[in-house]
């Protein structure tokens, strides 16, 4: 926790609520301006980024359709815009839809890849080519899945999307170096899914490796570590009490 990121600008996508939420605290505690990123979540977006403020840093709201095309780079303007320049960018906004291979259909797949990989990619990019050939230097963090190994099969679409944001974490952290830093979270269970309670983690804590659960704030100590990490690229750490190595896929 004494890490410090005073002076530091960053953009966080899906910022206001959930992961992206306490991401954003996370980085604010270290002493980060923020820009929080929503689509339909203006209320949400709003008031956290008074509670922002109130621990003595700047925060703006940036709202954007990330799957609309035209509007995703827009979104890196605006924030660079109000925040005078970014240092750091979390690409946390995801759509996670059920659906099997069996109902799968092309219109399933391309809007989640959109989202969850297409959205992130042209963020970064926006990113690297704000920078590029200055001084400057940035860090990015893409939330990826734990499910990474193996397969979501009851999310058929969105689990290849992530497995997209994955490869192409990969080749930014190549194509986009030495400006930036490209690396992922892969979160385990540490949110209830929407419409479900507490009893769904406790569930699932029984089969992990280390059989306690997770929280939100293991998510964003990772992603601020990775943030803050001048030597680490092309990496993802799963921060999911070890599912990954026992689960694989399945369900």
């Amino acid at each position: 926790m004494s890490e410090s990121l005073s002076g530091k600008k960053a953009l966080i996508s899906g910022g206001a609520q959930r992961l992206g939420r306490e991401i954003g605290l996370t980085l604010a505690r270290r002493g980060a301006d923020v820009a929080i990123h929503y689509n339909s979540s203006g209320e949400s977006a709003n008031q956290l980024c008074i509670e922002l403020e109130a621990l003595g840093v700047r925060a703006v709201s940036v709202q954007g359709d990330l799957s609309q095309e035209g509007a995703v780079e827009p979104v890196f303007e605006t924030a660079w815009m109000a925040l005078g320049g970014i240092d750091l960018l979390v690409n946390n906004a995801s759509i996670f839809p059920p659906g099997r291979l069996d109902v799968m259909e092309l219109s399933d797949l391309l809007s989640n890849i959109q989202v969850n990989a297409w959205a992130p990619f042209l963020l970064t990019r926006a990113f690297w080519r704000k920078i590029r050939e200055t001084e400057n230097r940035g860090s990015v963090v893409n939330l990826l899945d734990t499910r990474l190994v193996g397969a979501d099969l009851a999310h058929s679409a969105y689990h290849l999307s992530k497995a997209m944001l994955a490869e192409l974490s990969t080749m930014m952290a190549l194509e986009f170096a030495p400006w930036l830093q490209v690396n992922g979270v892969a979160p385990g269970a540490v949110l209830p899914p929407e419409g479900m309670d507490e009893d769904y983690l406790g569930a699932l804590t029984k089969s992990l490796p280390l059989q306690r659960r997770g929280y939100p704030s293991d998510i964003a100590e990772a992603v601020v570590y990775l943030l803050g990490a001048p030597f680490v690229t092309g990496q993802v750490i799963f921060v999911d009490g070890g599912r990954h190595i026992r689960m694989g896929g399945n369900t």
